[in-house]
């Protein structure tokens, strides 16, 4: 007999001081004779949610790059023991275009597929997923888009509603985290019904806050079923599909207006309507509970009726959304130049940053809360490289090397070491995007600029550094190129790294003459020799690479704590 008890956080903490176990994502009790008796009820991420709502809907394989706030959802997945059980593909790929591209090939052999990235990865994988809109899938296909207004590790507020209605394939935005899990097999079944792909977009603040999910039964995997038709997308084949994606928008968009995630709640307030996206939907109910007509949309695309309906039965709409005004400029085209719609575009709310319950409120015309204040006088404190690190010794050598040449610039990457751009080291010129430090140092020196040196971190030399290097060495090209290597992917986590014990096998094949690849171990005590092979890879008219090496101390912290695990349990 297997019984559901539902509890909150509260009663958690509550069982465990009577003598229940609690397990740390779920809870099964066998104490006092209750040995069959399950909780369904788990406290997760938002990324958690996901990724178990993923492998309860059936997946096959998740195919993802590291990028903050998505990289939980991997790593969940890599953890998890039926998905291990399952044997669910779950490795780390080398950039967001081949993990894209990999989905596509799961999906095309009839599998449910899941590919996760950070919403700059959608830049990366751009190509590969406006195409897939034209190919369509045969196994389901979800692309998470995990966005980060505020820009809390990210280099741009980009909202990737716009690809999804670019590409011209619908989009869920789960308000929470129950959504989040529950949205997975939704998301799964309209790709397969409509034989498209499924953007799921959320933010930052929904990947990483945890709430109570109620989990459901596990789902089967998608047998076998290789696609008959061939995704060759020569024009005339293009063409038609083109026409084929076009003819499936009123069926997107009646799924759009009869989703149970779309829904209207009526308020005593009949002047101002209010339309509120995925999260923000809970910013509006906290700062006015039921006092307002609400349109709640968390599926695309946009349900025209309803937007109409609300216009119908208010005087002006507030469009309530996280990120950029996607929704805002498409209600505005709907409704036409007379009906006032408000939001980020008329200031009524801001133009960038991430919205809260405090700034909805004054949208609305209600007083918000009392303002954070700071404490005074407490001195900033900026990211640092971590005491010990390998990339310090590499920016320290660089910097007194550097101090030779009056005109140098060192151009850098995204990762840990662009803290190297910050006191004391102040070594960067530039930092981009993922894979720009190359091709950024090769155009440099093709305008005359020397000396010219790229600073790139392993993993983002395998993600997208290597076709930079292989231009400039068909170029000769007059740059030095540091590949700072970790042994991980130190900015998020510690993730494996694609290239590890490769570089310079990867350097000599992409035409680096072999005495122009040098290795050295960043540490003090080898200073003098850091020095001066850089001094002369510098003054070498050619494209030289350094590698400096020495494992990420975080990540060799953990591997010692896990060795002394091990070697005590063998004991």
């Amino acid at each position: 007999m297997k019984y559901e008890l539902r509890i909150t956080k509260y009663e958690t903490r509550k069982l465990s001081y009577l003598g229940f176990r609690i397990s740390e994502f779920g809870f099964r009790i066998s104490h006092f004779g209750f040995r069959n008796l399950t909780i369904m009820k788990r406290l997760l991420l938002g990324d958690e949610a996901i990724a178990l709502g993923a492998i309860h809907a059936g997946l096959s394989g998740v195919y993802a790059y590291p990028g903050t706030p998505s990289t939980e959802i991997t790593e969940f997945i890599q953890a998890d023991a039926t998905a291990k059980e399952r044997g669910i593909h779950s490795r780390w790929c080398t950039n967001e275009k081949t993990a894209m591209e990999a989905a596509l090939g799961m999906s095309y052999a009839g599998k449910r597929a899941l590919v996760c990235m950070k919403h700059v990865g959608m830049n990366v994988c751009a190509d590969a997923f406006v195409n897939s809109a034209i190919t369509g899938v045969n196994g389901g296909l979800i692309v998470l888009a995990a966005d980060d207004p505020s820009m809390h590790s990210s280099q741009n507020e980009q909202d990737s509603r716009f690809y999804a209605k670019f590409a011209l394939v619908p989009v869920f935005e789960p308000s929470n985290q129950q959504e989040a899990y529950d949205m997975m097999s939704s998301a799964f079944e309209l790709s397969e019904q409509m034989k498209v792909p499924v953007v799921l977009r959320i933010v930052t603040r929904l990947a990483h806050s945890r709430a109570a999910v109620e989990v459901g039964q596990q789902k089967a995997e998608n047998p076998m079923n290789v696609c008959t038709e061939r995704w060759v997308l020569l024009p005339g084949i293009a063409r038609k599909r083109y026409v084929d994606l076009i003819e499936k928008q009123p069926a997107l968009l009646k799924a759009a207006e009869t989703s149970i995630y779309n829904k209207v709640e009526k308020g005593s307030a009949q002047k101002l309507g209010v339309i509120a996206c995925g999260i923000a939907y809970n910013y509006v109910k906290e700062a006015v509970a039921d006092n307002v007509n609400l349109l709640k949309v968390s599926q695309y695309p946009l349900p025209a009726e309803q937007v109409k309906q609300l216009a119908k039965e208010n005087d002006a709409i507030l469009v309530v959304e996280d990120g950029q005004p996607v929704v805002e400029e498409m209600v505005a085209g709907l409704l036409g130049a007379d009906y006032p719609v408000k939001g980020r575009l008329t200031g009524d709310l801001p133009r960038t940053g991430e919205l809260n319950p405090d700034n909805v409120a004054q949208a609305l015309g209600l007083p918000a809360g009392p303002a954070f204040e700071p404490a005074k006088n407490l001195a900033a404190r900026p990211p640092q490289l971590c005491q010990g690190c390998g990339h310090r010794d590499v920016y320290a050598a660089l910097n007194q090397v550097l101090a030779e040449y009056p005109d140098y610039r060192v151009f850098g990457d995204i990762g840990c070491y662009t803290l190297g751009a910050l006191p004391p080291f102040k070594a960067l010129a530039s930092c981009v995007d993922m894979g720009a430090s190359i091709t950024m140092a090769k155009g440099a020196a093709d305008a005359g600029l020397f000396p010219s040196v790229a600073i790139i971190g392993d993993s983002t030399f395998t993600h997208s550094g290597m076709t930079g290097l292989l231009d400039a060495v068909n170029d000769h090209s007059n740059i030095t190129v540091v590949i700072s290597d970790n042994l991980t992917t130190g900015m998020t986590g510690g993730q494996d790294s694609a290239g590890t014990n490769k570089f310079e096998a990867i350097c000599l094949g992409l035409g680096v003459e072999p005495d122009h690849v040098r290795v050295v171990v960043p540490l003090p005590k080898n200073m003098p020799e850091i020095t001066r092979i850089l001094k002369e890879e510098i003054e070498y008219n050619g494209v030289s690479v350094i590698i400096p090496r020495r494992e990420c101390i975080q990540t060799a912290a953990r591997h010692a704590r896990e060795a002394r695990k091990a070697k005590e349990a063998n004991k």
